[in-house]
């Protein structure tokens, strides 16, 4: 059932026309009642889909429900169409916060001002890696050998689904040019798993990828492909607040994330926020190569 409905639903007073319900409460005395008493402040989250947008939806009601007791607000969440539409999402502030990899909060920050709050622990790190993944059969064993392939990547601001593995290109000497000029044919998935599996399904001969993408193809399929490089250290995904939201808002969201971590029942959220092991925080500094990366590559002005 639809999340939004799901809530309307749990309330009552929704059915009541309005003018009946007014006057119910004038008759009760009610209808000067402080303001808040019926309606909740509003916070509103923005996610990028990795995977389905609709199945992020359904599994980040758990969490949403969760948010919405610990922090007495009305939390509302959208998943992005891309990513540039999670940077523009904080920019004209239809969301407060968002989750994104490193380069879009580097450009939300030069763009919008936004500031960085947590950044994820997935497989007990605060960081990972991209790569690039070929097909076993495909006769390519090195990145001088992907010059004049296919290649698919997964957005055009995406840190590890192609800034980095850019970066991979450009620092081994094999790529002196653009990446149009590299390449034969170059293709933007949008998402993940689509690059993964457009390598696996031999419609391109390479994929630019972070390294967690491997474990979204069945067991039997990763036999097929192997990774032939990977980038630096790349610092992890993060929640980002857009410039203007009340710090202690802020701070309370970080607080009741940060409580995910700790050893009881809610605990089992993580794994609806990206199946993450936890959260830890972070500050613009932990950023600050990606900002030096996106500069040197043109994505940042």
């Amino acid at each position: 059932m639809n999340g939004n409905l799901m809530k309307i639903m749990k309330n009552p007073l929704c059915f009541f026309p309005r003018f009946v319900l007014a006057l119910l409460l004038a008759a009760n005395g009610c209808l000067l009642a402080p303001a808040g008493v019926f309606a909740k402040e509003k916070l509103t989250i923005v996610f990028i889909a990795y995977e389905n947008p609709d199945q992020l939806l359904e599994n980040v009601e758990p969490v949403v429900d969760y948010l919405e007791e610990r922090l007495s607000l009305d939390v509302r969440g959208f998943v992005a169409t891309d990513y540039a539409a999670v940077v523009e999402a904080l920019r004209n502030e239809t969301a407060d916060v968002g989750f994104m990899g490193p380069l879009q909060y580097v450009m939300a920050r030069k763009q919008a001002g936004a500031y960085p709050l947590l950044g994820e622990v997935y497989r007990g790190k605060a960081s990972y890696v991209s790569k690039i993944f070929v097909r076993k059969d495909s006769g390519i064993r090195s990145v001088g050998d992907l010059r004049g392939k296919t290649i698919a990547f997964v957005d055009p601001i995406s840190s590890s689904g192609y800034m980095y593995p850019l970066d991979i290109l450009k620092s081994a000497g094999v790529m002196t040019g653009t990446p149009e000029e590299f390449f034969r044919k170059i293709y933007f998935a949008g998402g993940d798993e689509q690059s993964i599996r457009a390598v696996f399904n031999g419609f391109v001969d390479a994929a630019g990828i972070g390294q967690y993408s491997y474990f979204l193809l069945r067991p039997e399929e990763r036999d097929e492909v192997l990774a032939i490089a990977e980038s630096r250290p790349i610092p992890s995904h993060c929640l980002v607040a857009r410039r203007g939201l009340e710090r202690k808002t802020a701070d309370a969201l970080s607080a009741a994330l940060l409580a995910l971590n700790e050893p009881g029942e809610h605990r089992r959220l993580l794994k609806f926020l990206y199946s993450v092991d936890g959260y830890v925080k972070v500050s613009h500094k932990d950023y600050l190569e990606v900002e030096k990366i996106g500069k040197a590559y043109g994505f940042i002005k």
